[in-house]
């Protein structure tokens, strides 16, 4: 018997509704809209309602994401939610979702991958499916980014924006999931964290005061890091199928920063102005959501067709990182 395909059966997003300019930025923090737009790339982004949460849009997502596959709840085996933002410790966000979703039968559980969360999940979802024991898997990356974000902190506030994506993953005919590259280094976990609120720092009246429950970023540092690891696990993602550059139609990276991301494409030889998806300018960096909001629109958008060679690529807060192949 020859091994399952498994890949996209069905994607969904969900952005909300509120577009906060470089411009309302300048009013909030020392900042202009050229400063930001030179050095990240971004013009505005997405920022939820102070009653909506992770779960909200999350659920949003999945609907849509339900509804592009012509399934019902009940037809979902599993359900993922890749947050760094959840709406509690506990219960899970994930099973926040399958109650509201009504998918009652299906198994829930969160990650906590930061910005690779999308990648790390399709690869955990894609060994479900392909070992036979879930039929379809329900995967979402959802972040409210803006609750973890300081509105004091120019260097970190003019980056972050709220949204979520998902998609359903199951067998299919052809193509599908071709090749899986994950990695981690905790030994620089210093570079993007969130220091308070967990069982190291519990939240007292002295975390909140300093403002350490808000995420902290060694800018500098991490972008040197993410251009080498980005370009590398792209790299380790198509050696094992002889890809090169040219071989590849989309490339559909974490939106991080534009300077990044041209970086990147550069070392692996891509024109990002024909072979990058952006949507970076719209909604900024929405860590786990980024990768599963982009994917989304580039199909879409009709810059997916079947047959196409796509890369994912992603870098985050561990460190972690991920590039999958996918047929389309």
């Amino acid at each position: 018997m020859s091994e399952r395909k498994v890949g996209f059966i069905g994607l969904g997003k969900y952005l909300p509704e509120n577009r906060l300019t470089n411009k309302d930025l300048e009013k909030i923090v020392d900042t202009t809209d050229e400063w930001i737009r030179e050095r990240t790339g971004i013009r505005e982004r997405r920022i939820a309602r102070e009653d909506e949460a992770t779960s909200d849009m999350a659920v949003h997502a999945a609907k849509a994401a339900l509804k592009n596959a012509k399934l019902k709840p009940e037809d979902i085996d599993l359900i993922i939610v890749a947050t760094i933002t959840p709406d509690m410790f506990f219960p899970s966000t994930a099973c926040i979702v399958q109650n509201r979703l009504g998918a009652n039968h299906a198994p829930a559980f969160d990650i906590s991958v930061a910005c690779s969360g999308f990648i790390y999940g399709i690869a955990i979802a894609n060994q479900f499916v392909k070992s036979g024991i879930y039929k379809r898997v329900l995967l979402i990356a959802a972040e409210k980014m803006s609750s973890v974000t300081d509105w004091k902190d120019r260097a970190t506030c003019v980056l972050m924006g709220d949204g979520a994506g998902a998609a359903i993953l199951g067998e299919v005919e052809d193509g599908g999931i071709l090749s899986v590259y994950l990695g981690a280094d905790g030994s620089k976990g210093d570079l993007l964290k969130m220091p308070a609120g967990g069982s190291r720092l519990p939240a007292t009246a002295s975390t909140v005061e300093g403002r350490l429950h808000f995420l902290k970023m060694q800018g500098n540092e991490l972008f040197r890091h993410a251009v080498r690891i980005m370009a590398n696990a792209a790299l380790k993602a198509a050696e094992p199928l002889g890809l090169k550059g040219d071989d590849i139609n989309l490339v559909i990276p974490h939106q991080a920063n534009i300077r990044i991301l041209n970086a990147v494409a550069k070392r692996m030889g891509i024109n990002p102005a024909k072979k990058v998806y952006l949507n970076i300018d719209k909604y900024g960096n929405m860590s786990a959501a980024s990768s599963a909001v982009a994917l989304a629109e580039a199909v879409e958008e009709g810059r997916v067709k079947k047959g196409d060679i796509i890369l994912l690529d992603a870098f985050g807060a561990g460190l972690t990182w991920g590039g999958i192949i996918i047929k389309w």
